[in-house]
């Protein structure tokens, strides 16, 4: 006997999550109104995150264990796979969202008949506080989310609110019509890539400015300056990107300046390396073949390294360097959006 699919399917990636994992669990199994599976992929931990989630007595919680790791992406993927659900929602391990996110955002792109829908984030800081990501103004200006706008607000150095922090989701049968899944070779930029490849491929995007998803800031977060090979990584995705979709004139313009800022960031990163080692020679080097990066040294090297991953730097003002991680490392960090 078959059983019907459920409205929807949400997708956790965990990697040595046991602190936090049943929080975001309960709040997926809290969603009112809708028929729900929660699919957790867990990423090869070592610590106790199968035992937290064998331990929930749901049905409706399944456990996927990789016999290898692979990285956020892969391991998504993987609960990509294996979900039924009529739409896909990613939820991350140390995150919650609220009780009527998912009734909410379903209906609001049935009404708009759209494959894919994005909210408001709330962002939970460790001395109690919760701020909004984005002001509800700024979304209410962009209730249908174009490939053109979402590309614009990555434009790195440049862009005050990015919208490749936003956590869409996915009619499943669009995801599988356009063969979508996340790139597994990059840990940064992976929810970047889809939601723009979705947007290309004809995706229609609405906007909710509510917020409904809950990003938590918790203690023993890693926090990483972002490094070259994370600039790299995602120069690498936006050429097979290019390579792989045709995209319109405006969108286009937007790439542009994208790939622009990308360069500007890996000069600056490079001039940032050559300084800490003292190689004078090398640093002068960088700065003849672009001159744009000197610019960025006229502000503080940390301050200027943190806007390359605003919003979240500019709420997270207690930390001195950029909030590029929140699990544990090792050999597959769980790495955040960038």
């Amino acid at each position: 006997m078959t059983l019907p699919a459920p409205d929807v399917s949400f997708v956790v990636a965990a990697y040595n999550a046991a602190d936090t994992i049943h929080r975001a669990i309960e709040s997926a199994l809290a969603q009112e109104e809708v028929d729900l599976e929660v699919i957790v992929v867990d990423d090869c931990s070592t610590d106790d995150t199968c035992a937290v989630v064998e331990g929930i007595a749901d049905p409706r919680v399944r456990l996927l264990r990789l016999a290898k790791n692979r990285g956020p992406g892969g391991a998504r993927n993987a609960g990509l796979e294996a979900a039924r659900g009529n739409w896909i929602a990613i939820l991350d391990a140390d995150d919650t969202i609220s009780p009527r996110r998912l009734s909410r955002m379903i209906a609001l792109a049935s009404t708009a008949s759209a494959q894919i829908a994005v909210d408001n984030i709330d962002v939970a800081n460790l001395d109690g506080r919760v701020e909004r990501m984005f002001p509800e103004a700024l979304l209410e200006h962009h209730r249908v989310l174009t490939l053109a706008a979402f590309i614009q607000s990555n434009v790195l150095f440049r862009s005050t609110y990015n919208f490749g922090y936003m956590k869409p989701i996915f009619e499943r049968r669009f995801l599988n019509e356009h063969g979508l899944r996340f790139k597994q070779s990059i840990r940064i930029g992976e929810d970047y890539i889809l939601l723009a490849s979705a947007l290309a491929h004809g995706g229609r995007c609405i906007v909710d400015p509510s917020a409904g998803y809950c990003y938590h800031i918790r203690e023993g977060s890693i926090s990483r300056v972002l490094e070259l090979r994370h600039i790299e990584a995602m120069i690498a995705a936006d050429k097979d990107f290019l390579a792989n979709h045709s995209i319109d004139a405006e969108a286009m313009t937007m790439q542009r300046r994208r790939d622009k800022s990308l360069r500007e960031a890996h000069a600056f990163l490079r001039l940032v390396d050559h300084l800490k080692s003292r190689s004078l020679v090398g640093a002068a080097q960088v700065a003849l073949s672009d001159p744009r990066a000197l610019r960025h040294l006229r502000m503080p090297i940390a301050v200027r390294l943190r806007r390359l991953l605003a919003p979240l730097a500019r709420l997270k003002s207690a930390t001195p360097t950029v909030a590029a991680e929140r699990s544990t490392s090792g050999n597959s960090p769980h790495v955040r959006k960038g």
